[in-house]
This record gives C-alpha cells, structure tokens and sequence, in this order.
C-alpha cells in the first residue's frame, strides 16, 4: 500500500467540516461570531481530525440569505474581523495539519453589489451584460423558482432599468451572466486572490445554474459550458497546485460523472473539472433506508455509482447547512422519510426536505445516530461534517427556514452555549432549547466523556485517515449476507482492505460472510472495539451484530505490518 500516494491527491481522504463564522464562536461579545473567536476554537478541529476547513460566506453582504447575497467578493464581512484575521485563521489552521476553502457563490450577487446597482442605472453602464436581462414580459416560470415558498417565478420587473432581470434563487440575488467574458474574468480573478490569500480551493455554489449561461451567446468564446469549469479548474491548478473545487451539483449520477470532466462514462479524464461532488443521490438514499430499517436503498445505490476519473471523489454527508433535500426519492419515498423522520409541516421545507438535525430526527437514540456516523465514514469517499454534529446538537424550529439548523455553536452548558456573553437578543440565532439545549448538549462536557458522542466521532475520523482504502477504493464490493437490514460493504485498495457492516435495523443478527481470498492466517481486526474474528479456510465467518450495531473490520494478512 503506497501511503505517499495519498498526499498527492489529499482530498480522497479528508475529513471536510463546514462552519459559518458568524454562528460558530463570538470572541467579542456583540452576538455574532467572528474569526478571532473561530482561531480560538481551531484546536478544536485538530482534536476532532478535521484536515480540511471550509467556510461558509465570510464576504460583505446585504444579509438577506444568511451571506450567500454578496456585496464583495474581494472583501471580509466587517462584522466577522477583516483581511488580516482571515490570513490569521488561515495560517493558524495550517500549523494544525488543516487547510482551508471556501465558498464560491458565482451564480448571483446580491442587488446591492456595484455592479449591479449600475447595470440597473442605464442599458448603457459597462456592467449591463454582466446581468440576464429581458424587455418583453417572460412566461409563468414558477416551476423553475428554487424556493417556491418564497418567489413565484425567475423574472423580476426593476422600474430602474425598464426591464425584467433573471434570478433562479431571491429576487434580491440577480443572476450574473456568465456568457460575458468579463464576468469570467471577474469569477477567475476573484479565485485568484483568495487562492494567493491562502485557500486551498473552493466549495462551488450552484454549479449547474452558473455554467447554463456560459455558452449562450452567439460567437461567444466558450463553445461548451463545461469548457468554462475546465478553464477555471486549469487557471486554480496553475495558481496553486493541489487546491480543489468542490461542487453542489444536485443531479443524477449519469449527469454528475459530466461536471467530473467525464464525458464520455469510461471514468477517465477528458477536462478536468471538480475534484468532488456531494453524493446527494446516497444521502437522499441513506434516508429511504433509515425510515425503512433496509440497507437495500443503499446497497443499490452504491452499485449503481458510476466509475470516476481517478483523482476524482464523492463527499459524502449526513446533512448539510441546507435543508435536507429529499429531490430524488419519489413522492412516495419522500412521503416515507417525512413520516418518519418530519412528520409536522414545521419540519418540513419547500416541499421536498426537511429542516432538522439528526439527533431528534432519530429521537434521540445513541445507538442510531453512532451507526449513522459509522456508517458515513465507512462509506467509500470523502466524510463532510456540518459544525455541531459531532456533539449531536439539534434544531431550533422557532428559526426562519434552513435557518433551524444554523444556530449557535454550543461550546459550554453557561449562557449562549458559550457561544456569546451578548445579550440572547443580539445573538446571529436562537440557541435550541429542551433536550438539545446546551445545558444537555456541549463540547466541554463531551470532551471530559470517554463515551460521549464527540469522543466516538474523533475515533471515527482517526480510523478514517488511517484507513486510506475507504477513500481511494474505486468502488464498494457489496457482500452477500441474508440480512435485509444489513449493509455489508468491503472497499479495498491496492493490499488494503476493509469490511463494514451496518445494522439499520433494532434486532440483534449474526451475519454469515464469504470472503474467499482468505485463508489460513487471515485475520478480522475490528478497528471500532477490542475484538477480532478469525475466517475458517474457506474464508468464511460470522459476526454478531446488535440492534443498530457497526463494525469496522480490517483483513490482516499473515505477516502485516500494517497497525492494527
């Protein structure tokens, strides 16, 4: 097993961890979270494992969508510190072994971005095309909108310009019009800096919505959309080497494998694009069989993922900052999530996700929400931990929207969480209360419990990063066993090789395994608890699996020297 491989192509086999400044840690007490406090909190993220940081908006904005509205993409919100604190924080993450990304949001500005308060002043302003713009009254889009509770269609009428402009997101988000070499230009220049401030890539916002526009104009220089992704991805790499881009791209498998610069389904490379794409097929999948206590959805997804480009991986998730799109499932499928999972419409958003956390979606049960974590970082791929839930922390349905989700950090039992001595008025969100409240649910009680929630993550992305076969095995191999509850997966790499076993299910099994390259010598080292198995010489054997119960389990073969 060539472990030097993984530094080249580190994001294979990171532990990714997504955090808002502004929710995460208030160092100077007015109520909203800021970088200083977030460089008080990164050893933190060393303990935990994490290796690669990424930040959700940390740009000025108009704050009408929680930063994802920009006025600025060279600048630092003020509210969060200033250039110097983020070259701090970056400097800072990377003695702790950490890089750091960022979000990308180049599909839209907000309204108030100069560019776009003077595209709106006169059809004549150097800025016009950097905007979609139409002059006759567009046709019923309300089936295109993003958030249909909010906005009934992607035109809106602007009394300024005397015309209708396009946003697929807010009406205060105007799309920018990617087909105009300036604005490409803009978006590579803006990659540039920050990747000279020291990012090491990029979280892609939107990635199809921003490329639709790229080859719309007639004589334009970019023949294929995807071209522009391949140009942008070409101009990272030449800046800075190893940094990465990460991109949102919600679609079917046989969609995705195009943004990975697989055009042609043989997973080799024909133009780089993404390094990674969110698994949002797995996870909606994940859900199916959580709420159904079968692995069948799983297994069957994992079998169907198509063959990627090598240096290509899929970052896998529980949940995101998002609400927990259930897109893909059918309406029934959807309908079996939601009653088991968000049975009350305030669980529920737009008609397809919810806005929970996990731990209450579970009801709470130790058991189900370790399995789950288990389950994540044994999947073949890239783990993504949203801030929090390696404490287990829970919703608070009282905020607006996906909003529930994005509360305060709760870093102690004391007011705030922790998280602030402001005022609860002048916090950025409403710290959740009841069973989830910090008072139950805090980093500074887990860390003194060896049993506690946090202390199991840590272990899991420890045995992660040593197990390099998860995140570079080309596919899982899904193993035969009678067990519907059951996922029994084996990823292997090179001589590396590791069986995973998941018990969705509430009742207690004993799981028959073939695995016929092994022999005499062989041994089962379960990584997760002192225990190991010894196969027969026919490579046979069984596990005992409680209900809800995980195993990790290292094939050893005679003479390793591997750790174990």
């Amino acid at each position: 097993m060539r472990i030097r491989d993984t530094g080249d192509l580190w994001w294979k086999s990171a532990v990714i961890y997504c955090l808002d400044v502004e929710t995460y840690m208030d160092w100077n007490d007015d109520g909203i979270g800021d970088l200083p406090g977030l460089v008080q909190r990164i050893d933190h993220l060393a303990e935990l494992g994490v290796t690669c940081l990424w930040l959700m908006p940390f740009y000025p904005t108009a704050d009408r969508d929680d930063g994802y509205d920009i006025t600025d993409y060279l600048g630092v919100d003020p509210r969060l510190g200033d250039a110097g604190d983020l070259v701090e924080l970056i400097r800072t993450a990377n003695d702790r072994g950490i890089r750091v990304i960022a979000d990308l949001v180049v599909n839209h500005t907000s309204d108030r971005h100069p560019w776009f308060r003077s595209a709106r002043r006169s059809p004549d302003s150097p800025y016009r095309d950097w905007y979609v713009w139409r002059q006759d009254a567009p046709p019923d889009t309300s089936d295109q909108v993003v958030f249909p509770d909010k906005e009934d269609g992607i035109w809106t009428y602007d009394e300024q310009a005397q015309a209708w402009y396009r946003h697929r997101f807010y009406k205060h988000q105007p799309d920018l019009n990617t087909a105009n070499p300036q604005v490409r230009d803009a978006i590579a220049k803006t990659i540039g800096y920050w990747a000279q401030m020291g990012l090491d890539g990029f979280r892609v916002d939107a990635v199809p919505f921003f490329l639709a526009d790229a080859a719309n104009t007639q004589g334009d220089d970019i023949d294929h959309p995807h071209e522009f992704l391949q140009q942008l991805r070409a101009f990272l790499s030449r800046r800075t080497g190893d940094s990465i881009l990460m991109g949102e791209v919600n679609l079917p498998y046989d969609q995705q494998r195009l943004f990975f610069g697989d055009h042609t389904g043989d997973g080799d490379h024909e133009g780089a694009e993404l390094n990674l794409q969110f698994d949002f097929v797995l996870m909606q999948q994940m859900y199916l069989a959580l709420a159904r206590h079968d692995a069948g959805p799983i297994a069957d997804t994992l079998r169907a993922r198509p063959v990627i480009p090598s240096d290509a991986q899929w970052a896998t998730f529980v949940r995101n900052h998002d609400e927990l799109t259930l897109d893909k499932l059918s309406d029934d499928e959807r309908q079996e999530v939601f009653d088991a999972f968000g049975p009350e419409p305030e669980h529920q958003l737009f008609d397809r996700g919810l806005r929970r956390r996990l731990p209450p979606m579970l009801e709470g049960d130790p058991r189900r929400v370790r399995m789950v974590y288990s389950l994540l970082f044994s999947l073949p791929g890239t783990p993504v931990l949203f801030y929090g839930e390696e404490i287990g922390m829970g919703e608070n349905l009282a905020a607006e929207g996906r909003l529930a989700v994005r509360t305060p950090m709760q870093w102690t039992s004391g007011k705030n969480g922790g998280f602030s001595r402001a005022a609860p008025s002048r916090l950025s969100g409403p710290v959740p209360d009841g069973p989830y409240a910090p008072a139950h649910v805090n980093v500074s009680d887990q860390r003194r419990d060896p049993d506690s929630l946090l202390n199991f993550v840590q272990k899991l992305a420890r045995r992660y990063r040593e197990s390099p076969e998860l995140g570079w095995t080309e596919r899982a191999e899904i193993l035969d066993q009678p067990h519907p509850s059951v996922l029994a997966h084996r990823s292997t790499w090179q001589d590396a090789s590791m069986v995973a076993l998941h018990n969705l299910g509430p009742e207690a099994v004993r799981v028959p395994l073939h695995l016929p390259d092994t022999d005499e010598g062989w041994r089962l080292i379960d990584l997760l608890q002192d225990d190991e198995h010894v196969p027969s010489s026919t490579g046979r054997v069984e596990i005992e699996l409680e209900g809800y119960g995980y195993r990790w389990l290292r094939l050893a073969s005679p003479g390793s020297r591997r750790l174990l």
